[in-house]
């Protein structure tokens, strides 16, 4: 039978930067070999299990894919490379996620649910959430999620915390439009750059949206990261654009919109993942009680500074929490690693949670 350390070694050691097919077939031929729930991979290539029934349903919740590894964390052959020291596991894809994809697997088989529980991992989160997004529109609602992303080392090193919110990011693109003309006669044109830089201190006079998810205070930000513009040093520049990032909170957003005041300057927005609030203080308390009893430390309701596909589940209406071994700092790294003994931990939670969610 499989250990959850070979279990997510297996996961782990099958790429899946550029493609997710072998792992999500990895997963779905697992789920059928040792469960009896029903079992199936959609067109998207995300993988779900289901299981129990009840009025109310949980899923725990990840994703298969990962960012593309370090030179360092493939072979000759491309090949990942997986190595096994300190009580932690090495390779691309440990921290995010595998390493929870794998211990939701083992707690999915395991539970004996109270209610209908639902395992799901899907493919292109890295990508902004195109899987999970996909499979919500073909249905996909549960009444209440786990999200397997990173909660540990929030509160204090080495405890795994209970997230009952995130940020999310708008990212944005600011157009100045202008005219040419030769800089020897500035007046003959019209300055985009001048006309970009007006914008930018639009935003920079831009108030943070802040608001409280459980009593605990979650504030938005917004900052200029990028700027290109002109062509030549002799010449009027007729465009310049300005990256604009922003991470969100639930409800209102930063007004933006508004540097279109500035003349010749358009507002374009490129990508806009969700923030996440847990609406449910009972189902937030319930997974912060198994956490703490799967610990000799004391956890807490944190916040989390990025976006996951929990923003994207919590915008469909699905009560979400984030349990997970990931560290900040950890994810996306050369070195990613993550804690065997904090991977028990988690498998251990999502367990407890699904025996104990909802309460008689």
């Amino acid at each position: 039978m499989d250990t959850l350390p070979s279990l997510t070694r297996a996961l782990v050691s099958i790429p899946s930067h550029d493609d997710e097919a072998a792992a999500g077939e990895y997963i779905l031929t697992w789920l059928r070999d040792h469960t009896d729930a029903q079992v199936t991979r959609d067109d998207h290539g995300n993988v779900m299990a289901c299981k129990g029934q009840g009025d109310d349903t949980l899923a725990l919740v990840g994703h298969h894919d990962v960012v593309p590894p370090d030179d360092s964390q493939v072979d000759a052959d491309g090949e990942y490379v997986v190595e096994q020291r300190d009580g932690r596991l090495y390779g691309r894809g440990t921290a995010d996620m595998k390493g929870c994809v794998a211990a939701a697997m083992l707690a999915f088989r395991d539970a004996d649910p109270a209610g209908e529980l639902v395992f799901a991992s899907f493919v292109g989160e890295e990508q902004g959430g195109v899987g999970c997004q996909a499979a919500i529109e073909d249905g996909f609602a549960p009444d209440y999620a786990v999200v397997g992303e990173g909660s540990t080392g929030y509160s204090a090193p080495g405890t795994t915390d209970v997230a009952v919110a995130h940020k999310g990011r708008r990212g944005s693109t600011l157009v100045a439009e202008g005219a040419a003309a030769h800089a020897s006669e500035p007046d003959a044109g019209a300055n985009a750059i001048y006309r970009a830089t007006d914008a930018v201190d639009v935003v920079r006079d831009l108030d943070f949206p802040e608001t409280t998810v459980l009593g605990h205070e979650l504030s938005g930000s917004v900052a200029v990261t990028e700027i290109d513009g002109g062509s030549a040093w002799n010449v009027i520049p007729e465009r310049c654009e300005v990256t604009v990032d922003e991470r969100t909170v639930p409800g209102e957003r930063a007004p933006l919109d508004r540097a279109e005041a500035v003349d010749g300057v358009t507002w374009r927005v490129d990508q806009d993942l969700p923030p996440m609030a847990c609406g449910d203080a009972d189902f937030a308390d319930r997974v912060l009680d198994a956490a703490a009893d799967a610990q000799d430390s004391t956890p807490e309701h944190v916040v989390k500074p990025h976006a996951t596909d929990a923003g994207w589940l919590a915008q469909a209406g699905t009560d979400c929490v984030i349990v997970g071994a990931a560290e900040p700092g950890e994810a996306h790294t050369a070195d990613e690693s993550v804690s065997l003994a904090v991977l028990q931990r988690c498998r251990e939670v999502y367990e407890r949670v699904a025996e104990s969610w909802p309460s008689e």
